[in-house]
């Protein structure tokens, strides 16, 4: 079964690096299992020696999502927070990153917490302003990681113009493109050198699996990548890899359904009297919908509104039925959290002010139940 060389994104997400199983014929990647491989003779074996160097379920899942990406090789990690580290092990003490200022909790808590203990800094600035991150730029910087859209305020970075820049001052342009998906968002296309998923979201979904990736293109970053996830062992185990391959075969259409019903909520919240803010790239008045349209497919799923109170907020949450009270994102059922309190929680307050992440900020993940349940779900717990 060989894939055509012009093969279409929805074919690419049901076929990249699966071949039927040769013993069986089975078309489904079988689950492999196994710790480690029994070898022919002394320095003679299959093409595994031991799980944490290499799984042929693991392989093939790594294969697909770079395919998908349009990279050249992948590497999948226990989580999305693991792939980031992976990444931050390209860099050497005394290095400087800059960062999308409203990036997600765990990566600043990471960035913060963890590694400048080890002597690597990181400067915060909106992305969505070239000129801003040309001006953070110092003798010491090597990367420049973007979230796009970021979350939970939806603002966005222009890839293309980014990695000029970065192309410009020999940087590494990395970008976490969970948000957006590969169906809706192609940052290799527009010039990254890195792509990160946590594929427990949109590849996976199915809220089922934790896991997550790193998609490269260039040969350096290919081989430390490599020896990076056999020397740390922080691999994606096989079960959950089959998890991810399952859902990569239905992302193009689910992620159809995602942009349908994300639109049609922020649609209706931004009617709605009781919400002072909507923000969702596909509106209207979202300040960069042009650019929107320029580098993705759709909008995309996610999009966050402020209530005007914490006290508001609890009574929206509390009153829901239909669409979960949970962190993450990504999944086939609706999920809405409160982002000060449970995905940002470890930014410090004012950071979360300052970037607009309010106590009555809530967020929602738009999943693929019908969209008149989902609005009258809100309508009813707005009051």
């Amino acid at each position: 079964m060989k894939l055509p060389d012009a093969a279409r994104f929805d074919t690419v997400c049901i076929h990249a690096g699966q071949e039927p199983d040769p013993s069986t014929g089975a078309i489904i990647t079988p689950i492999y299992q196994t710790s480690t491989y029994v070898q022919e003779e002394l320095g003679k074996h299959k093409g595994h020696e031991y799980a944490r160097t290499s799984n042929p379920t693991r392989s093939a899942v790594e294969a697909n999502i770079a395919a998908i990406e349009g990279g050249c090789a992948g590497f999948a990690f226990a989580s999305g927070m693991a792939a980031i580290g992976a990444i931050t092990t390209l860099l050497e003490a005394g290095d400087h990153v800059i960062v999308t200022d409203n990036t997600y909790g765990g990566t600043y808590r990471l960035f913060e917490q963890v590694l400048t203990r080890y002597r690597l800094t990181f400067s915060y600035v909106d992305t969505g302003d070239l000129d801003a991150v040309a001006a953070a730029v110092q003798p010491t910087t090597r990367m420049v990681f973007v979230e796009t859209p970021t979350n939970p305020i939806l603002r966005l970075t222009d890839l293309a113009g980014m990695a000029e820049l970065c192309r410009s001052r020999g940087l590494t342009l990395t970008v976490d493109n969970t948000f957006a998906s590969p169906y809706v968002q192609r940052p290799l296309d527009l010039g990254a050198d890195l792509v990160i998923h946590s594929t427990t979201k949109y590849l996976n979904g199915h809220s089922d699996s934790v896991g997550g990736i790193v998609v490269a293109r260039r040969d350096r970053d290919i081989e430390w990548l490599r020896f990076v996830q056999n020397a740390a062992g922080a691999i994606l185990g096989p079960f959950d890899a089959w998890l991810v391959l399952r859902g990569t075969k239905t992302l193009a259409v689910r992620m159809e359904r995602h942009n349908r019903n994300g639109l049609a909520l922020a649609t209706y919240l931004a009617a709605h009297p009781r919400v002072q803010k909507v923000y969702y790239p596909g509106l209207p008045d979202h300040p960069q919908r042009a650019l929107a349209e320029r580098q993705m497919r759709g909008f995309g799923g996610m999009l966050s509104f402020d209530v005007g109170s914490l006290e508001d907020a609890r009574r929206v949450v509390n009153r829901l039925r239909l669409i979960a009270l949970a962190e993450s994102l990504g999944g086939v059922e609706s999920l809405i959290c409160h982002p000060a309190s449970m995905t940002h929680a470890s930014v410090p307050l004012e950071r979360r002010q300052a970037l607009g992440i309010t106590d009555s900020l809530l967020r929602i993940s738009a999943g693929l139940e019908d969209e008149a349940d989902l609005e009258a779900d809100l309508a009813q717990a707005l009051g």
